[in-house]
């Protein structure tokens, strides 16, 4: 089991393919196991980086409050990308993995090929909409710290197939990972120059506007609306996502034109 150590924070990550890296990040209180069903057809392609973040599935949950935030995440990411030999990667996730990858990118645009921006929202320009956003995140750290793990009959898809050895981490990741500080990565948005597509499931009505002005906002970007999927398109409508991530791949020129398609 890969772990690479993060200045003591112990980070599990796992890598299937050859070639280019991708990095896939997952959501708030789901692991890298949500990714299951892309890491076949992207590994014929790519060097496929999954891993848990810090407080997630199989890596640490460090005691310390101060150890969980956006640029820790995005320090993680650059290291995982150290620890595999690359460069460079195209950069992706969902929800809060989507965030960060664009976090990612306004920090290290240098290292980003491309970006894979599914079910996710960019943020705040407005002081207020964003203290909203946060007084929504403490609450649910609060519950996490006052009743545990929930259910997994009562979670979305991507929560459901995680697993995390107690609610620490996510307690703490809400507060520190979740929560926002300003409006860096939304205002990002019209600076990005390399390829970018928005996935989002038709149902995941939460995050249509976000996905609309995503795709507005950064130049030339592509946006997919899968049918029949809610937050999880990626595990709603595998088919579907994964054909769309290969057709904007490939029309990005981020997978060699000499390689043959194998969807």
């Amino acid at each position: 089991m890969p772990m690479l150590d993060r200045d003591g924070v112990k980070l599990h990550y796992e890598v299937a393919g050859d070639g280019p890296a991708l990095i896939l990040t997952h959501g708030y209180s789901s692991t890298g196991e949500m990714w299951a069903g892309q890491i076949a057809p992207l590994a014929r392609h790519f060097k496929v980086v999954t891993w848990d973040m810090r407080g997630h599935g199989r890596s640490d949950y460090p005691e310390d409050q101060a150890a969980y935030s956006e640029a820790a995440t995005v320090a993680d990411m650059a290291a995982l990308l150290d620890a595999v030999g690359a460069r460079d990667a195209v950069v992706g996730g969902l929800s809060l993995g989507g965030y960060m990858s664009l976090a990612f990118h306004a920090t290290h645009p240098q290292r980003t090929r491309g970006l894979l921006i599914i079910d996710t929202g960019p943020g705040y320009k407005n002081d207020q909409a964003r203290d909203g956003w946060n007084a929504n995140a403490i609450r649910t750290a609060e519950r996490y710290e006052a009743n545990g793990l929930p259910d997994p009959a009562r979670v979305s898809a991507e929560v459901r197939l995680a697993r995390h050895r107690d609610a620490t981490g996510l307690a703490r990741a809400a507060r520190g990972m979740l929560t926002q500080k300003n409006a860096r990565v939304i205002e990002s948005l019209p600076s990005i120059k390399v390829p970018a597509v928005v996935i989002v499931g038709a149902d995941d009505t939460p995050f249509l506007a976000a996905s609309d002005y995503m795709a507005a906002k950064i130049p030339g970007a592509k946006k997919v609306v899968i049918a029949g999927a809610g937050h999880s398109a990626n595990i709603d409508q595998p088919d579907a996502f994964n054909s769309a991530l290969l057709s904007f791949l490939e029309d990005a020129g981020l997978i060699a034109a000499s390689e043959p398609e194998r969807r």
